[in-house]
């Protein structure tokens, strides 16, 4: 099942939300109904115990007749037996549509969550966004099948009940009729706590989510410096909350039941009550009597599952809200419509301008900059000068707020997403592995599917990676660990070389690509970067000046602006920010040395 985003909605009713519920039961309609079925049957067979009860005790028993002996307990074993089976299968039905709209609804998420903007992942901790996945889905599915199984069911059963009781003695029946208000308004007054505390709830998770990912995601710095009795206490401060909310909406929702079991008690005392007189006065039998009062009471058990039903759906709203709100966000715009089959390689920066959100200064102000076919262009400067910003621009990992960027002399704001990246690799200072194989995460993506193992080798030969793949215990077949734990910083960083040299992109961005690499590793990888960069457009961010003096040219960055623009020896010639900063640098390695 897909669905589409679309754009952001005002804040939905109850009503809308449930019914954009059911929409995902919708293609379920066939297993959906067999339940329903079994619902109206189950409820149906609820009056024949207490019709029986009657049957029994009124019946008019004659002497030698023991017919009676065996017929009743047969009855009795056989409506408790109709029940079971019809209970078994609305249960399983119903189970298995709720299993399915959870798959359906994870995935829906899913999909949009990897077609969201980077801004947004910015601007929300993963912990929290794992918690939506994980856990808002689980209570939507209770809303949209479980609730609807108990009111269905158990509104059934008590019409089918009210209608025995109606039956057998209509005044009396009024009696229960119009206790209802007194409940139904007892059930609207906590139903509105509850879903302000559920909503409290999942961010109470989502709090507590996040400490716990980044406990274990940053252990190491976490042990280093000492930060176990920081960590628990955050965690205990988030472990608090929770239980605090969890608190809250356990008085809301326990003080529902009691209300209403009491006014039900009520009204079953005053029945009773009537009842008695009535049989003493001779004016209904004894077992119209013991019907209508075992009819009462099986009234209870589906009044007391319908007023606890409150809880369970206000929660189900509010997780509901917290997924459709991840569903409905704008996924990245496509832009125009415009394609690049392979580009010649041509970029150009048209007085760009960029600003993150509620940063005081621009990250980048009015930079023009142009970059033929073929060109490797270094960014230079202090960190915060706007060096990766402006790379990540290219890939239109963000959006520019002024002037433009353009590839082969078209805006790439016009062009899709699919035809703009896939002319783009990317090498970063950050190297991203999944735990995979060695093979899946050099042709990872779209490359998975069109790319041979000869095709892998070569290019992890090309990154001098091929002898340390081969000394692995699968080799190419080895798992690498969670974002490759099980490899020095040096391997991940060639598989990372590996998969842009596998993609053959005509824009590569290097951000601080060989960071990771020792001298000797550092050699052998320029090497193969060199090989790579001929021909195609190359923009390398690095601060160790070193690895980009042999670029055509240099650009330093300060403050957001361009600064100096040269090659490596006219800068040095210059004596201006790039001469001493390669000064600084070069003195700081001799004096490691």
């Amino acid at each position: 099942m897909t669905l589409e985003a679309s754009t952001k909605p005002g804040p939905a009713t109850s009503r809308e939300i449930y019914f954009r519920l059911l929409g995902y039961v919708r293609p379920y309609w066939r297993v959906f109904s067999v339940a329903l079925v079994g619902m109206v049957f189950t409820a149906a067979a609820e009056p024949l115990f207490p019709a029986l009860m009657k049957s029994l005790l009124d019946g008019d028993y004659k002497s030698g007749d023991t017919s009676a002996i065996w017929i009743y307990p047969l009855a009795i074993v056989g409506i408790f037996l109709l029940r079971g089976v019809l209970t078994f299968v609305t249960s399983y039905a119903m189970s298995w549509v709720s299993n399915r709209v959870v798959m359906d609804m994870r995935m829906a998420m899913f999909r949009q969550m990897v077609a969201l903007p980077s801004a947004y992942y910015e601007q929300r901790s993963s912990g929290a966004l794992m918690s939506k996945v994980a856990w808002d889905v689980q209570g939507v599915s209770a809303a949209a099948t479980s609730v609807l199984t108990v009111a269905v069911r158990d509104s059934l059963t008590l019409v089918a009940l009210l209608s025995w009781l109606l039956w057998l003695n209509w005044k009396l029946s009024l009696i229960a009729i119009f206790v209802a208000p007194a409940i139904a308004f007892a059930v609207r007054g906590v139903s509105g706590r509850l879903r302000s505390l559920a909503r409290d709830s999942q961010k109470a998770m989502g709090g507590l989510t996040h400490v716990l990912e980044e406990a274990i995601e940053c252990h190491k710095v976490v042990k280093i410096f000492g930060g176990q009795e920081y960590e628990i206490a955050r965690f205990d401060k988030a472990n608090l909350a929770l239980r605090g909310n969890a608190m809250r909406m356990t008085v809301a929702a326990g003080l529902n039941t009691p209300v209403v079991q009491v006014l039900a008690s009520i009204a079953l005392g005053v029945v009773i009550a009537i009842t008695l007189w009535q049989v003493s006065q001779g004016e209904t039998t004894l077992g119209s009597f013991v019907s209508f009062i075992t009819a009462m009471l099986m009234l209870l058990a589906p009044m007391k599952r319908l007023t606890e039903l409150s809880g369970s759906l206000q929660r189900g709203l509010a997780a509901a809200e917290s997924v459709f709100e991840m569903v409905d966000e704008p996924a990245e715009a496509e832009g125009g419509s415009a394609e690049i089959a392979r580009a010649a390689g041509k970029l150009e920066f048209r007085d760009v301008c960029f600003s993150y959100p509620g940063a005081e200064k621009p990250a980048l102000d009015h930079v023009s900059l142009t970059i033929q076919p073929g060109e490797m262009v270094a960014l230079v400067g202090a960190s915060g000068s706007g060096k990766t910003t402006l790379a990540n621009l290219v890939p239109r990992f963000y959006r520019v707020d002024g002037g433009c960027i353009l590839l082969d002399d078209i805006d790439i704001a016009e062009l899709r997403l699919s035809s703009l990246r896939g002319n783009v690799a990317l090498v970063s200072q950050e190297v991203v592995l999944f735990n995979d194989t060695v093979a899946a995460n050099i042709a990872y993506g779209a490359m998975g599917t069109r790319t041979s193992r000869e095709e892998i080798e070569a290019a992890a030969k090309m990154a001098y990676a091929h002898e340390f793949i081969l000394a692995m215990p699968q080799g190419y077949d080895t798992l690498v660990g969670e974002n490759g734990v099980r490899l020095s910083g040096g391997q991940r960083q060639r598989l990372a070389i590996a998969r842009a040299l596998l993609k053959n992109a005509p824009v590569l961005i290097l951000d601080e690509a060989t960071s990771a690499l020792d001298t000797e590793s550092e050699r052998q990888v320029q090497a193969a970067l060199e090989t790579l960069m001929s021909g195609r457009t190359t923009l390398v961010i690095a601060h160790r000046l070193s690895t980009i003096e042999r670029a055509n040219r240099i650009v330093v960055l300060r403050h957001g602006k361009v600064a100096e623009i040269g090659s490596h020896a006219e800068l040095i010639a210059h004596e201006g920010i790039y001469a001493r900063l390669h000064r600084l640098q070069y003195e700081r390695e001799e004096d490691a040395v």
